[in-house]
């Protein structure tokens, strides 16, 4: 059975569609380095990026570095992040995150799947993030936004968020791989929104497999 509902030449289209109306796809959490990008998409569940950016730019300003947020420590960090959800696991996560980067990765954030999700409060979605955002590694971090564009469009339907994820690797073009993570939330985001999808606005709405389509 095929990973996707749509032809491989649908796919392609989909795909260049989407690079040629965002052309610099990235995330949009404010981040400088792996270490930073690491922090923000550990401080990002649960709440919006907006939140996070909010809360980020004085912490960073304090602390940008692992040594310098053990230094902070915990409710130093609290102090930042009190607008977020959950602020109290996420401080306590993010000082055993950085005593482990400093105590066995000299600090730097690594760049394997497998020591990046033996962090504190890292599981396979933010590592993905990192490996993709941080390392241009082709991943995809499948978030709410893509599970529900891969769904709602046909392109990489599945009922878990693994499932997606799976077939999203089976079916994107390989030159549209490092970006179809960004490229997909971001589409989800701002034109396949949940609750009244654009699809008057849509670029890929001729391909999409959405039955509900809405004049907007």
């Amino acid at each position: 059975m095929s990973a996707s509902e749509l032809t491989p030449d649908e796919i392609e289209r989909f795909f260049a569609r989407l690079a040629e109306v965002i052309p610099a796809p990235d995330s949009e959490l404010t981040y400088f380095d792996p270490f930073t990008l690491l922090i923000a998409v550990v401080l990002s569940a649960q709440s919006t990026d907006v939140g996070v950016n909010k809360a980020t730019a004085t912490l960073f300003r304090e602390a940008a570095t692992p040594e310098a947020m053990l230094e902070l420590g915990e409710e130093g960090i609290k102090a930042h992040i009190r607008n977020l959800g959950l602020y109290n696991n996420k401080a306590r996560n993010v000082v055993a995150l950085c005593r482990k980067l400093v105590d066995e990765h000299g600090g730097e954030v690594p760049r394997e799947r497998a020591a990046l999700e033996k962090l504190p409060g890292v599981g396979r979605k933010t590592a993905n993030v990192i490996r993709n955002t941080a390392f241009g590694e082709p991943e995809i971090a499948v978030d709410t936004h893509i599970y529900r564009v891969c769904n709602r469009t046909g392109l990489a339907p599945g009922k878990t968020v693994r499932a997606v994820e799976d077939a999203l690797q089976a079916v994107v073009p390989a030159r549209f791989k490092k970006d179809a993570h960004h490229l997909l939330i971001l589409h989800g985001r701002y034109t396949c929104t949940a609750r009244k999808p654009r699809c008057g606005q849509c670029v890929v709405r001729d391909v999409c497999r959405y039955d509900a389509k809405t004049a907007g």
